[in-house]
């Protein structure tokens, strides 16, 4: 017998020679190696194994079988020299048992007449619900015809009783005594009521098909017969009755609400929702988030009432309460007021003996400064805000917080737009004035001046019989500077300030930056309770522990208490300028807020932009589209960006317009590079600049970046080149008119009219207008202009010559030509 290894086997059959021997062991062929040979008989006994002859359970529906042929290739080489390579070709080939396929087919019909009957006994099922409901349908129809007619048969019964009562009542009058007392036994004998009756009435009464009411009034026996009785079914106690009005549903709407969730509050489908949107101009789709005043506008169009959800969100665990303590006295908070140059911050330099004005750029105030000074008549915190109209955001911030306003105005140059809006700012926030009438050193003050213009402004002075302080001082000399704090103290004493000292902070960002080597950095006005290192505080948007405090000079401070501003590190990122701060016992909890804030900001900010993209779609579908200069700003602190912003948004007019496509603190990376390319936008750096990476990018891609230290040169930079954008303006100017003598036609140059110079001149490449009786009838060029026979390039007044107007051919005697120029002229905004 042939023998062969198991080894050798398995590689002839194309498996494993371990997967080989475990189908041996399997059919009872155990104890076997590797290189152990393999007889016939045991081949046999194994083919059996695999086909199922054996009785083995494991049948199989399939088998596959593989084949390996090697055959050799020779290749010569270039050289002369042949190498044989080995070619080894594989084929599979898989069998199907034709019961196996066959059974499968039956399976599926099977399955497929089962899934039938399924449904032709739920469509059986649906008929029979049907007609069931069509009999109860029909009963119910029948049980009120049925009502019907026995409450007519009842009216017609009572009517008939009521006309034989008055005919008895008509017969029992006696005429006399004797009938009267012959009469009464009948009566008697007629009225009483029969048992008969009284059973069916009890049985009705037992009834629960149906229940007998008796008439008010009626329940007594009358004369002649029984009262009415009513028949009322059960059928009409649960009989269904459709709305005849639509359900007006309270809708409470929160923050943002998307277009899904609005439709299930109103209890109808989220396309009518849309479709309510599209016909107010909104396209929208069901994930849509909507704000709540569009929210309220589809509610309301929808007949519902729109109410304000109450807040179910974390923010909601941060009810502010009431701090436990005795108020004691505070220093004041007092905000330096202005117009740009009048000497804000040199007031504040003389105060606290320091050049702050020589650190700032240009000489003017970038953003808030927030100082506690120690004076000779007690502490005061000062708040500088910029002076320069570009602020104004900033200086109505500052308004918000502070106890006293000093309005500072330049004896030399009065009262100012931006001396205007600070007043209106101190009054917005209902805060005490002191008015310093600064520069009174120099030879131009006119104290007097400045009072006459303030009053103009209902700023009236005490010794003029107001209720404003008024004091005359020099920020350069110092004169009048300690009356000026007197004043202030005085002030505070009267306004009475205090604010408990003991228990958690609050307060208010004053201002905030992204360092370098700090991270984010926020000045915190403490405005009551006390604010320790290690507290963990929420500022708006942002969260985190207060890791290193510092006071105005830069020293560190473990404390705070109200009117205190302090430097604060450890916040997660830059809030706005502006934010309310607490301090939270839970780290947790602050965190979970601030995440909510940031995830409800996004929310608010994609509703917004939804809508403004929507309004600014329509508005340039009805008046075409809009030059836009895309800028993206970065800066140093919030309040410059902020300032920026608003700002440069204000320089936009009805042809151009200024687009804001990101602003932000912080350096310049290469992200802002990236956003500016796909956006076309120029990048504007205040107080920053780019990394050496967002350098390369911008270089290489061509990206303009441009450095500011000052806010209004930003503005103005910015206003020059949206000047440039506009559409040019061209003004037009007559220069001369000739008059048609006559015409005749030249056989090369076609229709020559002959002319009379009356007024300027007539040049050959100015345009010309034809009018005939004062009326413009053709507006074009000189095809020609000669003197005699000679070509010429003007003609002046008083001066005969032949015109060729180009494309026009119409020219007839007494006609004018009109000659003219345009020029254009420089647009501004």
């Amino acid at each position: 017998m042939a023998q062969t290894t198991i080894k050798v086997f398995a590689e002839q059959i194309g498996i494993d020679a371990e997967k080989l021997l475990a189908q041996l062991s399997e059919a009872g062929i155990a104890g076997k190696k590797v290189d152990d040979s393999l007889s016939d008989e045991e081949k046999m006994a194994l083919l059996s194994f695999l086909r199922g002859d054996a009785g083995s359970q494991q049948r199989r529906s399939r088998v596959t079988l593989k084949q390996r042929k090697t055959s050799e290739l020779k290749i010569s080489s270039r050289t002369g020299s042949a190498r044989t390579v080995q070619v080894q070709v594989k084929k599979k080939r898989t069998f199907v048992k034709r019961t196996a396929v066959e059974e499968a087919e039956q399976k599926e019909a099977e399955e497929k007449a089962r899934l039938q009957a399924i449904e032709e006994e739920k469509k059986k099922q649906a008929e029979e619900q049907a007609r069931l409901a069509r009999e109860a349908e029909e009963k119910a129809r029948e049980e009120e015809e049925r009502a019907k007619r026995e409450a007519e048969q009842a009216a017609a019964q009572e009517a008939a009783l009521k006309a034989q009562a008055e005919a008895q009542a008509v017969e029992k009058q006696p005429s006399s005594p004797r009938a009267e007392k012959k009469a009464e036994p009948s009566r008697k004998k007629a009225t009483p009521e029969p048992k008969s009756a009284d059973k069916k009435r009890k049985r009705r009464g037992q009834g629960g098909e149906q229940r007998l009411h008796l008439r008010a009034g009626q329940r007594g026996r009358r004369a002649g017969g029984f009262a009415k009785r009513t028949v009322k079914t059960s059928l009409q106690d649960h009989a269904f009755e459709k709305p005849v009005a639509p359900i007006v549903r309270n809708v409470a709407i929160p923050e943002t609400i998307s277009v899904g969730d609005l439709a299930a509050a109103m209890h109808v489908k989220a396309a009518e929702v849309i479709k309510t949107l599209m016909g107010m101009g909104f396209m929208a789709t069901i994930n849509q988030m909507l704000d709540r005043d569009t929210a309220t506008l589809v509610v309301e169009e929808m007949g519902h009432v729109a109410k304000e959800a109450a807040p179910d969100t974390p923010e909601s665990l941060l009810e502010a309460e009431e701090l436990q303590g005795e108020a004691v006295p505070r220093p004041p908070v007092v905000t330096v007021m202005g117009h740009v140059d009048h000497g804000k911050t040199s007031l504040l330099d003389y105060i606290r003996k320091a050049k702050v004005a020589g650190g700032e750029a240009g000489g003017i105030t970038q953003h808030i400064g927030a100082y506690n000074v120690q004076t000779s008549h007690g502490a005061i915190t000062f708040l500088d805000t910029p002076g320069h109209e570009a602020f104004s955001a900033m200086r109505a911030r500052g308004a918000k917080v502070t106890d006293i306003v000093v309005l500072i105005v330049a004896a030399d140059d009065g009262v100012k737009p931006q001396t205007i809006e600070a007043i209106k700012h101190a009054r917005d926030a209902q805060a005490p004035m002191v008015v310093a009438i600064n520069k009174i050193d120099r030879p131009e003050a006119d104290p007097e001046r400045i009072k006459t213009e303030l009053v103009a402004q209902e700023v009236v002075p005490e010794d003029w019989g107001g209720d404003v302080q008024f004091v005359p001082i020099s920020a350069k000399t110092g004169e009048g500077i300690e009356d000026l704090l007197e004043s202030l103290s005085l002030l505070a004493e009267v306004l009475e300030l205090k604010a408990v000292a003991q228990g958690p902070a609050r307060g208010m960002v004053v201002e905030a930056r992204l360092d370098k080597g700090r991270g984010a950095v926020a000045t915190i006005l403490v405005q009551e309770g006390e604010l320790q290192r290690g507290d963990v505080i929420l500022a708006g948007r942002e969260w985190g522990r207060v890791r290193a405090m510092r006071d105005d000079a830069g020293e560190t401070v473990k404390t705070a208490g109200p009117s205190i501003p302090v430097e604060v590190q450890g916040l997660s990122g830059v809030p706005m300028a502006g934010d309310s701060v607490m301090v939270v016992s839970d780290e947790r909890k602050a965190r979970q807020v601030a995440e909510y804030r940031h995830a409800q900001y996004k929310e608010q900010k994609a509703a917004s932009q939804q809508a403004s993209k929507l309004d600014s779609l329509f508005q340039r579908m009805e008046q075409g589209e809009t030059k836009s200069l895309k800028l993206l700003i970065k800066g140093d602190v919030h309040g410059s960006v902020e300032a920026l912003t608003e700002s440069l948004g204000k320089l936009s007019t009805d042809e151009v317009k200024v687009n804001v496509v990101h602003a932000m603190v912080g350096g310049i990376n290469e992200s802002d590079i990236n956003l500016a390319m796909a956006s076309d936008a120029l990048i504007i750096g205040f107080n920053v600049r780019a990394d050496g990476g967002a350098k390369k990018l911008a270089e290489k891609e061509g990206v303009e970046i441009r450095y500011y230290s000052v806010i209004y040169d930003v503005v103005n930079d910015v206003s020059d080149a949206l000047a440039g954008m506009l559409d040019p303006l061209f003004k037009e100017e007559i220069i001369g008119l000739a008059e048609v003598r006559d015409v005749f036609k030249a056989p090369k140059l076609g229709q020559i009219a002959g002319c009379m110079v009356l007024e300027g001149v007539v040049r050959k490449d100015a345009p010309i207008r034809v009018l005939r009786d004062n009326i413009v009838i053709f507006e074009g060029a000189l095809e020609s202009l000669r003197r005699y026979k000679d070509d010429v390039q003007e003609v002046k007044s008083g001066t005969e010559c032949g015109i060729g107007v180009k494309d026009y051919n119409d020219v007839q005697p007494g006609d004018q030509i009109e000659v003219f120029e345009k020029t254009q002229v420089k647009r501004k905004l």
